[in-house]
């Protein structure tokens, strides 16, 4: 199965379904706008704005498609869904061409527009999805034959993990699932009666998944095993599709979506999944509001410096290791707010005014959350975001984790320097604080997208406008 062999048909596909809609439509324009006929040839062949059109409009539509996600998961598409897709992108393009190179034409009336406008989504759709719908039809066809399928990873080794590999064996019309083993939760519990490789346990998934280029994990654990599930989907990250078996409080809730009539229902999990448009989106505004705050808030980094400087002894800035994206830490950079050695007893949370190791100055740079504005170098690099989740230490995620293990599904995305629950909540004082906060920001990995940070960042400029920190 060759994912960039299989994206390369689609990206030559539309290429040249661009270049031959606009080519007729070109000629559609010369004979019903410009009163040429088709006998005048020329007329076509000599307008610079048909080679114009030609070198510009495929590249358009390509990268159109590219932000809408039509190159990912090639293998997985849904001939429904993309249809619904192609029109929309359709209807985009289409009304960007317009505004950008037919609005200028000469036309006698209105009327022109609109039949050059549904000429032109008549041409691009049909000549765009017609060879779309073979190169799809074509690969699922290959998957429910199990000629092609995603290398997949079992975990669980149990009667539901069996349960499971029965009802996949027998499906009428497979669903693209090539099991290459499985593991356990516990080291050495190998399950014989399953006729599948045994790779070990959960400890070892990162180098599984590595080793034998898992593209999907389907998890089917007994009751008490499942407070595991979110380290395994931790530890996996988003590149891996995750699912697990549906049951009646799943249907019931509307969990399932359905893929396939004849397939075993399963609930895929999409926490902070994001499109590429939406990543490419939410990096460039992560970056331009970085540096446009660094470079405002420039004359404010040197009078903080020096006031840090001259008023506690001790370094102006202060790192410290966090956990981050897929559980990998990282250094937070923050304005020194506390004494030196101030966890020369180990780590420890701040008690907010009570707390005496923070300084003066620093008590009043919580408040207004200054100590925070060093993290803009931090988004740059690219380990920090600004709307995520608030990283916390191994040290207290360890205690967190006892009491919601659901904790670690935070590591699918990137933390941020403010977060649902940092607005919502504030700073904890302890663990249970720090769990009774987690809810905020599992609500924002269900609800991840500009619009939201956006509104989170809004909130976080009231608070420190009117110095609610802590």
């Amino acid at each position: 199965m060759n994912k960039r062999r299989q994206a390369a048909k689609y990206v030559c596909s539309d290429f040249f379904a661009a270049v031959i809609s606009w080519l007729l439509f070109f000629i559609f324009r010369k004979k019903s706008i410009e009163n040429g006929v088709f006998d005048d040839i020329n007329a076509v062949f000599s307008d610079m704005n048909l080679y114009v059109g030609l070198l510009v409009i495929p590249i358009m539509w390509i990268f159109l498609y590219y932000l809408q996600g039509s190159y990912q998961n090639v293998y997985r598409k849904s001939r429904l869904k993309e249809l619904g897709q192609t029109i929309w992108i359709s209807i985009i393009g289409i009304v960007i061409i317009f505004f950008t190179l037919l609005l200028d034409d000469q036309v006698k009336t209105y009327r022109n527009y609109y039949w050059s406008f549904l000429m032109l989504f008549a041409l691009h759709f049909t000549i765009t999805y017609i060879p779309r719908l073979f190169i799809t039809t074509r690969a699922a066809k290959k998957i429910h034959s199990n000629i092609i399928g995603f290398p997949t990873l079992l975990i669980g080794c149990k009667s539901k993990a069996e349960a499971l590999i029965n009802d996949f064996q027998h499906q009428a019309v497979k669903a693209g699932n090539k099991f290459v083993g499985y593991v356990s939760i516990n080291p050495d519990e190998e399950n014989k009666t399953l006729d599948l490789p045994y790779f070990g346990s959960v400890e070892e998934l990162s180098d599984i998944i590595d080793r034998y280029k898992i593209e999907e994990i389907i998890i089917a654990l007994e009751a008490d095993e499942e407070q595991e599930i979110y380290n395994i989907i931790s530890s996996a990250g988003q590149d891996v599709e995750i699912k697990v078996p549906a049951n009646r409080k799943d249907l019931l809730l509307g969990n399932v979506k359905m893929n396939g009539i004849f397939h075993t229902p399963l609930v895929t999990i999409t926490h902070g999944k994001l499109l590429p448009v939406q990543k490419i989106v939410k990096r460039i505004f992560d970056i331009c509001i970085s540096l446009f705050a660094i470079i405002l808030l420039s004359p404010l980094y040197l009078i903080t410096a020096i006031i840090i400087y001259t008023t506690s002894k001790g370094p102006i800035f202060y790192k410290q290791e966090r956990i981050g994206y897929k559980g990998k830490p990282f250094y937070m950079h923050k304005f020194r707010s506390m004494y030196v050695d101030a966890e020369k007893y180990g780590p420890q949370l701040s008690s907010g005014d009570k707390d005496k190791r923070i300084t003066p100055f620093g008590r009043f740079m919580r408040k207004v959350r200054l100590d925070e504005i060093p993290q803009f170098y931090n988004v740059l690099k690219g380990t920090m975001s600004l709307v995520g989740y608030r990283p916390e230490r191994q040290f207290f995620i360890d205690q967190i984790v006892k009491q919601a293990p659901e904790y670690k599904l935070l590591h699918r995305v990137k933390p941020g320097i403010t977060s649902w629950g940092q607005v919502k909540f504030g700073y904890a004082d302890n663990v249970d604080q720090m769990v009774e906060r987690l809810k905020y920001d599992l609500l924002y990995l269900e609800n991840i997208s500009l619009a939201t940070d956006i509104k989170i960042l809004l909130y976080t400029f009231i608070i420190i406008f009117q110095g609610r920190g802590k």
